[in-house]
């Protein structure tokens, strides 16, 4: 089948200027990606209106504009518009037509929530690669298609983006696909017309709120994928109020769901946990059987972690030996609770972290100290032209550690010391627990020369980042590299 105009937007409500017979050869939702034969969608974004680079989409070689009010251009007379309700929302949909509906090749995983989704992404993938399965992983770390893997601009990709991956997800012959789904992606249907086998919930706290303004909001974003819009398996951490009112709302649609929970009224809870420095004993009662494993990660929220990637892998079908047999062989998670290693003797513990929530950050803390027979150190920043309301929580969640390190964390566009002031606002009722560094490096490096054997530190805020955004400049920084080599630089 060609890719036309009537094909392409034969199931959206739309009205075509011209000919109805155009061949499309793309789809394109920036100018300057505009390549002779596509078609251009005029986004009406948060601070541009695509409308308005209509010509020079045309003057690149777009051959169809598809658009919410017509455009009068002079060099318009041989061009097609489409005229829809919403450009986004059409975009998604064309895309989802334009590769074939990919996304119905394999099992799909969609997991969203504020923390958890990376970790449980990579666990679900790991599960079904060791039953045999070929994977792939989308999500904040980048794409993989089994072992190749490649960065990505968002935690999910514009929708053309994320309908082109889902196609060569296809032509590799994947069979089960992890995907962060992230709030934006649902206020923005990037995910629409995408077919999911399986979607999950981790929880809700605090964050994005710069973008969507409240928390109601914000929860009525991430409970889209659970509405009858996207038809799935379901997976419910229950453990918070938002859980608890998605399992409400599915249970009312008679969904199949799964939860999970530490409360014991959950189908999966965990019965015995036995916390350790690289592994975690963990007894779950899951539909009233028991089954016991040791895994090599560390904390109380790796639990829930494990806990919704074992639902998820029911919901596929996936016998619960395997998933325990697959637990017991984990791989490391970039950036998660990660232990950075050395090559030689180090009695100081030094793990790095993603958490750039207030509810990770306590969580993270919580978790080193209970590894922990000494004092715990914490350095960590908040990123800039992000949310400013949780700089000061943060800073005072950071004072639930023993002694704390102010610094940098991709400030972008704001003065790093204006942000820091932000998060000591919330700390100056305890000026001895912490000190400001705003050099991300000497920060790490004060942290060290700080502690003492039988101490631990953690590195909070990029976790898996390998750079640090300053100004409009990207340079390189990783946590994990420059803990190892200030670690050699006083214990190698």
């Amino acid at each position: 089948m060609q890719n036309t105009c009537e094909y392409l937007f034969s199931g959206i409500e739309s009205f075509i200027i011209g000919n109805t017979k155009e061949e499309i050869s793309g789809i394109a939702y920036r100018s300057d990606k505009v390549r002779p034969g596509d078609a251009f969608f005029c986004i009406v974004g948060l601070t541009t209106d695509g409308h308005t680079f209509a010509q020079d989409a045309i003057d690149r070689g777009a051959k169809v504009l598809v658009v919410e009010r017509k455009v009068y251009l002079a060099d318009a007379t041989d061009v097609t518009e489409v005229v829809v309700k919403d450009t986004r929302k059409a975009m998604a949909e064309a895309a989802a037509q334009f590769y074939g509906h990919p996304s119905t090749s394999f099992d799909l995983v969609g997991i969203t929530g504020t923390n958890g989704k990376t970790t449980t992404t990579y666990l679900v993938e790991h599960i079904a690669r060791s039953c045999g399965k070929k994977t792939g992983v989308i999500g904040t770390v980048g794409v993989r298609m089994g072992d190749k893997t490649e960065k990505a601009a968002h935690t999910t990709p514009e929708s053309p983006d994320l309908q082109s991956i889902f196609a060569r997800m296809k032509d590799e012959a994947c069979e089960v696909v992890a995907m962060e789904v992230s709030s934006h992606a649902l206020d923005l249907e990037r995910c629409w017309k995408t077919d999911f086998s399986v979607v999950a919930f981790s929880n809700l706290t605090r964050d994005h709120l710069d973008y969507h303004k409240t928390f109601e909001a914000y929860f009525e974003a991430k409970a889209r994928l659970f509405s009858a819009d996207y038809p799935a398996k379901r997976v419910i951490h229950i453990d918070d109020a938002w859980g608890k009112e998605l399992l409400r709302r599915c249970l009312e649609a008679n969904d199949d769901v799964i939860t999970t929970s530490f409360d014991t009224a959950a189908y999966i809870h965990p019965r015995e946990v036995e916390y350790g420095q690289t592994h975690t004993a963990l007894t779950l009662e899951v539909g009233g059987t028991l089954y016991s494993f040791t895994y090599p990660l560390v904390g109380k929220f790796n639990v829930d972690n494990v806990m919704c990637a074992f639902g998820i892998a029911l919901q596929l079908g996936i016998a619960p030996s395997a998933i325990v047999a697959a637990f017991e062989k984990v791989p490391p998670i970039p950036g998660r609770l990660e232990h950075v290693k050395t090559d030689f003797p180090n009695e100081i513990a030094v793990y790095v972290d993603y958490a750039h929530t207030p509810d990770a950050l306590e969580k993270a803390i919580a978790s080193i100290k209970a590894l922990t027979k000494g004092k715990t150190f914490v350095v960590f920043g908040c990123g800039g032209n992000r949310d400013t309301s949780k700089r000061s929580i943060m800073g005072h969640t950071a004072l639930d550690a023993d002694y704390a390190i102010v610094t940098s964390d991709n400030p972008r566009n704001e003065d790093p010391l204006l942000i820091i002031d932000d998060i000591v606002s919330g700390m100056k009722a305890h000026p001895s627990r912490f000190e400001v560094e705003p050099d991300r490096r000497a920060a790490i490096a004060r942290a060290i020369c700080l502690a003492s054997p039988g101490d631990s530190i953690l590195v909070a805020g990029k976790g898996h980042e390998d750079y640090q955004i300053i100004g409009d400049e990207t340079l390189p920084f990783d946590d994990v590299t420059v803990a190892t080599e200030e670690l050699q630089k006083i214990f190698g």
